[in-house]
């Protein structure tokens, strides 16, 4: 995995764990590499395909606009993403977790290389504004996903900083709740998902 520190909203390591993956496919001709990497683009800010790219066992992402609100339409800065986990879910986020999008960067020029970025952070619930996070990693947790297309070479990557459980302020049920899930992302089960999309963004076909 090449270094990423160069890479602006990929947080900077402080506490917890630290995620990287990485997927990247040739295509043929530039007009192909140009058209997968636009279709990946889109694919990463429409979270609620997320779930067919990665997989029947992944969690459900439903894209919330900044007051709570549905949000028909591909993910901006200062959005929530309501996630749906197999399984309870935390009471502070009435049954699911919730990240906002801290950040979206684009570097358009297809002459030479071209990507989009997407930060989100770990947050509380847009419902209940100002209350304890409600995401089973605790306050300053990240995840940063990078589309990036140089020549025919599309890279899809994941960076994942300062993941630990958020067990600090929650209610007791939630702190049990957010351990358990918390210890099994922190075991590996999430880098499976976040591997199966980001190799989901870059195919033609979702399922394929």
């Amino acid at each position: 995995m090449k270094d990423v520190s160069n890479s602006p909203l990929v947080a900077a390591v402080e506490q917890g764990k630290s995620v990287d993956l990485e997927s990247s496919v040739e295509e043929t001709s530039k007009e192909e590499a140009v058209d997968t990497f636009t279709r990946a683009c889109k694919r990463l800010l429409n979270p609620p395909v997320w779930h067919d790219l990665a997989g029947s066992l992944s969690a459900s992402f439903t894209l919330k606009s900044p007051d709570g609100g549905e949000a028909n339409r591909l993910a901006q800065i200062n959005d929530y993403l309501q996630i749906d986990i197999p399984g309870p879910g935390p009471a502070a986020g009435d049954g699911y977790d919730w990240v906002k999008v801290e950040n979206i960067a684009e570097n358009a020029d297809e002459d030479s290389e071209e990507s989009l970025s997407m930060k989100l952070m770990s947050a509380s619930n847009p419902g209940q504004p100002g209350q304890e996070i409600a995401h089973f990693f605790g306050e300053g947790a990240s995840s940063t996903f990078i589309i990036k297309r140089k020549g025919n070479t599309i890279n899809a990557s994941y960076h994942g900083r300062n993941e630990l459980p958020n067990n600090k302020d929650a209610s007791l049920p939630d702190k049990v709740r957010n351990t358990i899930v918390a210890a099994g992302a922190l075991a590996g089960i999430s880098e499976l998902q976040w591997s199966a999309l980001i190799k989901g963004l870059l195919q033609k076909e979702i399922g394929g």
